[in-house]
């Protein structure tokens, strides 16, 4: 079982940037993704970006990409979600997932994922 903890969320105003962080736990931790998702009331959960635990590439959806940078720290099994340039418009709730396989667009479906967090909510004040 992977347990999976999000925290970094808050309160910030437009330009400012944000950290989240998530930290993994279980009694074998070796996903094939790390991932992020985040969520409005009332939306369908979006992909927001995800790394390659074992080689640390990463891919992002085209509305954070270029603002938004996943890392990952083997020895801490935690990946980060370091956001620039934060606008209204990334107001959410902000959820950490790991899956042990998805496959080209199928990683954007939240579907593909197996373990989730809790969620933190980021609130971007214009």
């Amino acid at each position: 079982q992977v347990q999976l903890v999000e925290t970094g969320g808050g309160l910030v105003q437009a330009g400012d940037s944000l950290r989240l962080s998530c930290a993994a736990s279980g009694r074998t931790f070796r996903p094939y993704l790390m991932g992020w998702f985040r969520q409005d009331p009332g939306k369908d959960r979006e992909f927001v970006g995800a790394i390659n635990w074992s080689n640390g590439g990463a891919f992002y959806a085209d509305s954070v990409k270029g603002r938004f940078t996943i890392s990952r720290d083997h020895a801490k099994n935690t990946v980060y979600l370091q956001m620039n340039s934060l606008n209204p418009e990334d107001t959410a709730v902000y959820y950490c997932a790991s899956t042990n396989y998805c496959s080209g667009y199928g990683c954007y479906d939240r579907r593909a994922w197996e373990y989730w967090g809790q969620g933190t909510q980021v609130t971007v004040s214009s």
